[in-house]
């Protein structure tokens, strides 16, 4: 791979995203949150942009600070490895939300910090939900 990854970048990010002081989301199950997952080792999912961000589905909440998430990528893959739902989202031009299909990674959850959320993009339906953690017990 050719791909250069920029670990010192994200572990400054990393350290401020430590020490910030309240502010901290409350998640819970079924909602969709833009995520700084980082930047990760091998073919674990990076995060991207600047804040290494990537949306992800919550799936549990442990307690007000730690939950388990699934990330969320928008390259179709129809295996058993990803589970196919539809999200709201933003166009980036004219603002108008739009339905779109995004595959859920079966194979990268984890357990994260509430630190690590950014923003909120939507909540899944009952029935879409309750097919992800289907797919995922059956995963496991």
């Amino acid at each position: 791979m050719n791909y250069k990854k920029d670990f010192d970048t994200w572990n400054g990010l990393k350290k401020s995203i430590e020490c910030k002081q309240g502010g901290e989301a409350y998640a819970y199950p079924r909602e969709v949150w833009w995520c700084s997952l980082g930047v990760n080792l091998g073919v674990e999912i990076d995060g991207k942009n600047e804040n290494f961000e990537r949306p992800v589905l919550i799936i549990r909440v442990y307690n007000p600070h730690s939950m388990l998430v699934l990330p969320i990528t928008s390259k179709g893959k129809e295996d058993k490895f990803h589970c196919k739902i539809i999200v709201k989202a933003k166009n980036i031009e004219t603002g108008e939300l739009y339905n779109k299909p995004v595959w859920v990674k079966l194979t990268q959850a984890r357990a994260i910090s509430n630190k690590r959320l950014l923003r909120k993009v939507d909540v899944v339906p009952v029935a879409d939900f309750d097919i992800v953690q289907k797919a995922f017990r059956e995963y496991l």
